[in-house]
């Protein structure tokens, strides 16, 4: 399944892809104009590489923190509390050569870690801690896009605005406090073509989750400071129609919870108190959920469907939410929650990254809202659907493979399969099931 924010999806040919992008790269920096098969989002980011002066021949990193200077900031930096996992998550345990880089909000890489040669060779483009790899400063590329647009993306090849920077590939997720949504920093995964598939982005985007999810321990264990939540710069004054105002302060995750696997409709249990949703609503808090700094009233409708993207439309489902649940939960300009929602979906997450794969599995009850055709949703359907094929391809136990694959939700999922097959003994029957399967189902 391919998707904006993937370099090529599944049954592509990456070589023609670099191929084809390469050549409307060398007509955007003649013409300044986009054409052929451009992603809209690196067309997007080409544009404003060259609005902010970048030269596509010449432009390298500014190095601006060295020495001491960068030790002690970021030994100072939140971020610093969650090195140790993603250490073991991407450096220790990597399924193959790469460069774990985390950076600051700025775009300042603070620690760039992983396979020795791949590193060294980096060093030329200047891919070294304290480099400036913001969007605005080099050109397009995956952790300069993931910090200006927050949100994962992929950049492959020639999809770099910069000349020097198209031998490498990256798959890269901002990083977020997860109590008061601030953006701390990105986390990037640098290195051959193999880092633009579809599961090194949900690679990235598995470990950022379980990233955040420790922060949230180490807070309520009282190991890091509660932050306090940095003023919305910009914001439009409160919409007393619409409740706005001043967020709530937020409660503990155990008070507000949504149920979207396998469900039609989301349950959303608050305070103690459970109800089912329309299909609508479901979509809306499981949005909300993933954009923890909010959502314009533009975006949100977009992202529930391009046929219904009316601020109208969006405004009135939003009092009729709000209004179901009651005050305390919805705040507006932007649409935001005011408190943890946690979702099942993060518990299969938090399920991968501590290697439990059986209770993930378990936790896994179904698709994401498998009835929405909401845009935003269905990214959120592939992109988990994506991240356990990779996560339990890769290292759960063949018995636990099999019972993923006759799970009566995935039996006749391809990806399921494809994914299961290459841990069981060739000449086994249940390898030869399996890959009857699907061949029977198109695979």
């Amino acid at each position: 399944m391919s998707g904006a924010w993937n370099a090529w999806s599944w049954d592509t040919d990456p070589e023609a892809v670099r191929r084809d992008v390469a050549v409307a790269h060398e007509r955007f920096t003649d013409s300044g104009r986009v054409s052929g098969p451009v992603r809209p989002v690196v067309g997007d980011s080409w544009l404003r590489s060259a609005l902010h002066g970048v030269d596509p021949d010449t432009t390298l990193p500014r190095v601006e923190l060295t020495g001491p200077t960068l030790y002690d900031y970021r030994d100072a930096h939140p971020l610093a509390f969650v090195m140790p996992l993603l250490r073991h998550l991407l450096v220790d345990t990597a399924p193959g050569p790469q460069i774990v880089a985390v950076g600051d909000a700025s775009g300042r890489l603070l620690w760039v870690e992983g396979d020795r040669g791949l590193r060294r060779r980096a060093e030329a483009m200047c891919f070294v801690e304290g480099a400036d790899w913001h969007e605005r400063s080099v050109g397009t590329n995956a952790p300069g896009v993931a910090l200006a647009l927050d949100h994962e993306v992929q950049v492959f090849a020639s999809e770099h605005f910069a000349r020097g920077v198209q031998h490498w590939s990256c798959s890269a997720a901002p990083l977020h406090d997860p109590d008061t949504g601030a953006l701390l920093g990105v986390l990037d995964l640098t290195g051959d073509s193999h880092l633009a598939s579809p599961q090194a982005l949900a690679l990235a985007r598995t470990a950022a989750t379980a990233a955040e999810m420790e922060l949230r321990a180490l807070r309520i264990s009282g190991r890091l400071p509660t932050p306090r939540r940095p003023p919305r710069d910009g914001a439009a004054p409160p919409d007393p129609g619409e409740g706005g105002g001043p967020p709530a302060p937020r409660e503990s995750a155990g008070g507000a919870r949504l149920r979207v696997l396998g469900r039609d409709s989301a349950r959303i249990t608050l305070d103690g108190r459970s109800r089912d949703l329309s299909i609508r609503h479901s979509e809306i808090l499981l949005l909300l959920a993933r954009s923890p700094r909010g959502l314009t009233g533009d975006a949100l409708g977009a992202r529930l469907h391009e046929r219904d993207a009316s601020p109208v439309t969006v405004r009135a489902e939003m009092s009729r939410l709000r209004r179901l649940l009651g005050p305390g939960l919805l705040a507006s300009r932007p649409y935001r929650l005011c408190r943890p929602l946690a979702t099942d979906i993060d518990e299969v997450r938090r399920h991968l990254s501590e290697g439990s794969y059986r209770r993930a599995l378990e936790s896994y009850a179904g698709p994401v809202l498998p009835r929405s055709e909401a845009p935003g949703v269905a990214e959120a359907r592939d992109e988990l659907q994506a991240e356990v094929c990779e996560v339990l391809g890769a290292g759960a136990e063949p018995d636990v493979l099999m019972d993923w694959a006759e799970h009566p939700e995935w039996r006749d999922d391809p990806r399921v399969l494809a994914a299961v097959l290459p841990a069981l003994a060739p000449g086994s029957p249940r390898h030869a099931a399996l890959r009857g399967r699907l061949r029977w189902l198109g695979g």
